[in-house]
């Protein structure tokens, strides 16, 4: 499992995934040979899956952001797998979620404005298969947006 080493390297990362290996090392208190080899035996064990950038769909003009909750009609033994595969073929989808429970799906999009929204759902979302309910929640702000854990 995870040592205290590996544990401030991961805070690190966390924090500031952009870091140099000297500058991990420095921050993690350990040699940069030493981080290095940790953060490959991270990676290697799947703990670390990648370094990425955020965008902020917002700042380039996607002002608009919904989630979908959608059912999903089971009268199709690959309902599901037909359904998110034509939602992959949505640009605007940004993230595709599967759930248990009563609702089936998530899919977070994102479009330009209302306009865009409307025009996207009618022609994109509405007609993807095996919808049998679906309800639409406009984001309106995001409070906490945090994939860190406290390690």
């Amino acid at each position: 499992m995870l040592d205290d080493e590996d544990r401030r390297i991961l805070r690190q990362l966390q924090a500031e995934p952009t870091l140099t290996m000297p500058e991990l090392a420095e921050r993690a208190r350990v040699t940069p040979a030493r981080a290095a080899r940790r953060v490959e035996k991270l990676e290697a064990a799947g703990v670390i899956r990648g370094r990425e950038v955020v965008i902020d769909w917002a700042a380039l003009g996607w002002r608009v952001h919904v989630s979908l909750r959608i059912t999903v009609e089971k009268s199709a033994p690959r309902a599901l797998d037909e359904l998110i595969a034509a939602a992959r073929k949505v640009p605007e989808v940004i993230e595709i979620q599967t759930f248990l429970g009563r609702v089936d799906l998530r899919l977070a999009l994102v479009a330009r404005d209302m306009a865009h929204y409307q025009a996207l759902y009618r022609d994109r979302i509405l007609t993807l298969p095996h919808i049998a309910d679906i309800e639409a929640l406009l984001t309106i702000a995001t409070i906490r947006d945090a994939d860190a854990l406290p390690l």
